[in-house]
């Protein structure tokens, strides 16, 4: 490995036609093992979101998939709506478009609270996550998660929020592979090349955020976790500073507890230790 060099081409040269093949046959099983009559998933006008319903559409036909656009009246851009519009009308998908501001707003009320501005962000995101369930369970339908690899392994999504889903079709693309991926399928430019945003608060940017560009940190995540190498090794293979190879490791340390079940104490120390004789 010593004097190898990595690129983002390493990355994103694949066979996109073939990978289309295999997500689109994995969900296929999932909704098929699950006896689901098809599935819901929350569309915002992103990348992600619209890859994951391009692929539900190929794999179950438009008639069982469900697209929710659920945008904030006072946070989502326009333009993003639109965006998402024109989507799910070229798909030939169901759609409904459900403004969450009045259910922030009941929350609100009801607490009597002013939280801050990224607890406020995550409760848009937990209710956008109630409404999916809501149309899940009436009409018999699994939630199709929209997170990609890079969200995954750094814990850029809101837990029992965007995180709460029954399966994740595009969960094993890093962010610029699904780029890819999204042109391949057909999706607009003005979509599939968009700068990332939950749109959790009013001009809020994931790279702005984050503080990397997603080329960046895709390509730290690939040489750390895919090549297995140590900072040292990974920071003179892609040129990347060793401060953000460190960050990457930090941000997926800080969010373990987003990819684990919650913790439970062990049956065997705190019940049957103490079984009456």
């Amino acid at each position: 490995m010593a004097g190898r060099k990595i690129g983002l081409g390493e990355l994103t040269s694949l066979d996109y036609e073939g990978i289309a093949r295999a997500l689109t046959n994995f969900i296929r099983g999932v909704v098929r093992e699950a006896g689901a009559r098809g599935v819901v998933v929350g569309i915002s006008g992103g990348v992600d979101s619209a890859t994951t319903l391009a692929l539900a559409a190929r794999a179950l036909g438009p008639e069982r998939v469900l697209a929710l656009l659920l945008p904030d009246s006072e946070v989502t851009p326009r333009g993003d709506v639109e965006d998402a519009r024109e989507l799910v009308k070229s798909l030939g998908v169901r759609y409904k478009v459900i403004d969450i501001r009045p259910v922030v707003r009941s929350f609100l009320e009801a607490t009597g609270e002013k939280p801050d501005r990224r607890s406020l962000g995550n409760l848009r995101a937990r209710a956008r996550m109630a409404i999916l369930y809501l149309y899940a369970n009436m009409q018999g339908l699994l939630v199709a998660g929209t997170g990609d690899r890079s969200e995954i392994l750094i814990g850029y999504f809101t837990k029992y929020g965007d995180g709460a889903v029954d399966f994740l079709p595009i969960g094993s693309l890093y962010k610029t592979q699904v780029r890819r991926l999204a042109l391949h399928l057909g999706v607009p430019e003005s979509i599939a090349l968009k700068p990332s945003s939950p749109r959790l608060w009013p001009g809020h940017l994931a790279e702005e955020e984050l503080g990397m560009k997603y080329e960046e940190i895709d390509l730290a995540l690939y040489a750390l976790f895919d090549l297995g190498l140590g900072v040292e090794e990974a920071a003179e293979a892609t040129g990347l500073p060793r401060e953000k190879l460190e960050k990457v490791l930090d941000m997926h340390r800080a969010s373990e507890h987003k990819r684990r079940l919650p913790p439970a104490p062990d049956p065997g120390d705190t019940v049957w230790r103490f079984r009456r004789r």
